[in-house]
C-alpha cells in the first residue's frame, strides 16, 4: 500500500528568495533543525546527489540517508527520492512553489511505502512526516522571513 502526505505553509518573502533559501543543500543544517549535516556527492546541472545525517533520535540512532534531487526553476519544481531507501520501500518527495498575495506558498507532498521490517508502517510514517513537515515548514517560515526583512532593511539603509 502507498502512503502519501501534503503539507503547505505560505512564506511572506518573495519566491526568488524562497527559491534560492530552500534548494541551498549545503545550508540545509542551518535551515532545517534536524539536520547534522550533509554532503553533496555529485553534481549535475539541476541534479544533485547528496547524502544527509539527522541528529541521534530519542534512541540515540542516527539515521543517514543519500538522496537524488532535480530542481526546475522554470516550473518552480522539485522533485527528489531516496536513493538509499532506508526503512522505505521507496521515497518520492515533490516540492511546488506558488507566488501568492501573501508571499510565497511552499508545498511538500510526499509518497512512499515503508518497507515490512521498518520500525513503523505507512500510517505511522504518514503521521510522523505530517508531524514533522509542519514543524519543519514553520521553522523555515521563520528563518527565511527574518531573512528577508534583513534585506529590506538593508535596502532602506543603501537608499
Amino acid at each position: 500500500m502507498a502512503a502519501h502526505t501534503e503539507n503547505e505553509i505560505t512564506i511572506a518573502a518573495p519566491l526568488d528568495l524562497v527559491w534560492d533559501m530552500t534548494n541551498d543543500i549545503q545550508n540545509w543544517p542551518r535551515l532545517f533543525s534536524e539536520y547534522a549535516s550533509v554532503e553533496v556527492l555529485h553534481r549535475d546541472g539541476h541534479r544533485t546527489t547528496f547524502r544527509l545525517t539527522m541528529y541521534p533520535d530519542d534512541q540515540g540512532r542516527v539515521w543517514s540517508w543519500v538522496s537524488e534531487r532535480v530542481a526546475d526553476r522554470m516550473t518552480r519544481t522539485v522533485w527528489a527520492h531516496r536513493v538509499e531507501t532506508g526503512p522505505f520501500e521507496y521515497m518520492k518527495i515533490r516540492w511546488e512553489y506558488t507566488e501568492t498575495p501573501h508571499g510565497t506558498r511552499m508545498d511538500w507532498i510526499q509518497d512512499f511505502t515503508m518497507k515490512p521490517d521498518a520500525p513503523v508502517d505507512d500510517a505511522g510514517m504518514t503521521e510522523i512526516i505530517n508531524r514533522n513537515s509542519r514543524e519543519q515548514m514553520a521553522l523555515i517560515r521563520d528563518r527565511i522571513e527574518r531573512a528577508a526583512g534583513e534585506r529590506r532593511s538593508a535596502a532602506v539603509l543603501t537608499d
